[in-house]
């Protein structure tokens, strides 16, 4: 198949995602689990933060006649699974795929989270460690998603191939999505995701933020992979590496009924404040309650950096800050020590449950 027939075949099997409209929709209560991330914590405690209910799970499954095999995995990478009610109306979103099927099946089997009830996918962006899992979650659940499942992306240039300092960072498998049977739905602008989430779309530099610009990408199609040069902008397409603005970066957020918005933001490569603005623009909600994922301030960004992004969480006024994977200890430790118990501690097989009171 030529080049052009391949992307023709592609675009019929792609389709703009639903638009999020005047409102989002509002959720009686939302339970986030973190399924993959880069810490495991042992002999922490559940606990209650306001209406914030925090469960902890370490370990591996028991039995009466045997030792676990298995036990709860962290890696580099970040996976979360969202379950929210409307209602009587329970929606299930997996929010990107973490590193490695292995560590993905291994904790979602232990977790009990189960694919067959999956009613959205969302994949924030185009690095490996968020779409790694992807394959190898699709060839261990094949039959069992549901037919024609929407898989959001923020726009085309998720799909081109990147390279980071040590070499190739690989490029996500747009023939594994068609061949799984899903929905290929792209994001560019606000999106209504299962009926209970939004997408933010593309966000926009609009804070004093400067975010690092890590990996490189190149236009084109390279053994099968990457993206298309006649959906991409001109700029874009110059034939070699350049370097890569995560315009397709995208978050996905929830409205929950009597507290305002939870952010989740994967990775912020475009800045976690500009995330946060994506999402109050979006819903024209301004309260936000929580933010929650990777938050991408390592170095060299530098202590000044984080003090200032800190003192932007305090005058959103948010009432929880949770970051994990790429958000650094050194941010949790100066963002603990300014905001006291808002910032609550991430790991693998945390479920966060906001509006359970």
């Amino acid at each position: 198949m030529t080049a052009m027939m391949t992307a023709l075949a592609a675009a019929s099997r792609t389709a703009e995602a639903p638009p999020l409209g005047r409102k989002p929709p509002e959720v009686d209560r939302l339970a986030v689990r973190i399924v993959t991330d880069n810490v495991v914590i042992q002999f922490v405690p559940n606990e209650k933060r306001g209406d914030l209910a925090i469960e902890r799970r370490t370990g591996g499954n028991t039995t009466p006649d045997a030792p676990p095999r298995t036990a709860l995995n962290g890696e580099w990478g970040l996976a979360m699974h969202a379950e929210s009610q409307i209602g009587g109306e329970t929606r299930h979103v997996l929010v990107d795929f973490g590193y490695t099927p292995e560590v993905l099946n291994n904790n979602m089997a232990i977790l009990k989270v189960d694919p067959s009830r999956f009613d959205a996918m969302v994949l924030s962006h185009g690095h490996y460690d968020h779409f790694g899992g992807m394959v190898g979650f699709l060839a261990a659940n094949k039959g069992r998603l549901k037919p024609k499942l929407p898989f959001y992306v923020g726009g085309e240039d998720a799909f081109c191939l990147r390279k980071n300092p040590g070499g190739n960072f690989g490029a996500i498998d747009r023939k594994a999505i068609f061949d799984a049977d899903l929905a290929l739905m792209m994001s560019e602008g606000p999106a209504l995701v299962a009926d209970h989430a939004f997408t933010t779309g593309r966000i926009g530099q609009v804070s004093f933020e400067k975010p690092l610009l890590p990996t490189q990408e190149i236009v084109g199609i390279f053994d099968g992979f990457g993206c298309y040069p006649e959906k991409m902008p001109a700029a874009k397409t110059v034939g070699q590496y350049i370097p890569d603005d995560f315009d397709h970066e995208i978050a996905t957020v929830y409205l929950v009924k009597g507290k305002g918005l939870v952010v989740l933001t994967s990775c912020s490569h475009r800045g976690v404040i500009n995330a946060v603005r994506a999402a109050q623009k979006a819903s024209g909600i301004e309260k936000v309650h929580a933010v929650i994922g990777g938050f991408h301030i390592v170095p060299p960004l530098g202590d000044d950096y984080i003090r200032q992004t800190i003192e932007e969480f305090r005058q959103i006024d948010l009432d929880h800050l949770i970051p994990g994977h790429c958000s650094g200890d050194r941010f949790y430790d100066l963002a603990r020590a300014a905001l006291g118990d808002k910032v609550v501690h991430s790991a693998v097989g945390t479920r966060f449950t906001f509006g359970s009171n």
